[in-house]
């Protein structure tokens, strides 16, 4: 298994998330991708969408409006420009 992948979502307010997770899903400009644990590097730029962290069964749905993604091999880093936590019903 390729292990935990580290994430952190920024906004200029605050860190709105951070943590060990399994998979991010993401609303990059030249479409949606998916980061796991030892993806290969890149930066994109975002477009307004929802950023999906899944961890296990759990899900976690952001509402992201712009910003940048940056996977480094320390792992995923998203600045959003505005950033919240979708409820769940």
């Amino acid at each position: 298994m390729a292990g935990k992948l580290s994430f952190s979502l920024v906004s200029p307010e605050r860190e709105v998330f951070s943590g060990l997770v399994d998979q991010v899903d993401a609303p990059g400009v030249e479409g949606d991708f998916g980061v796991l644990a030892n993806h290969a590097p890149f930066m994109t730029a975002l477009r307004e969408g929802v950023v999906t962290v899944i961890d296990g069964s759990a899900r976690r749905r952001f509402d992201v409006h712009g910003g940048f993604a940056d996977v480094t091999p320390a792992g995923l880093t998203i600045l959003a420009e505005h950033a919240t936590e979708v409820a769940t019903a």
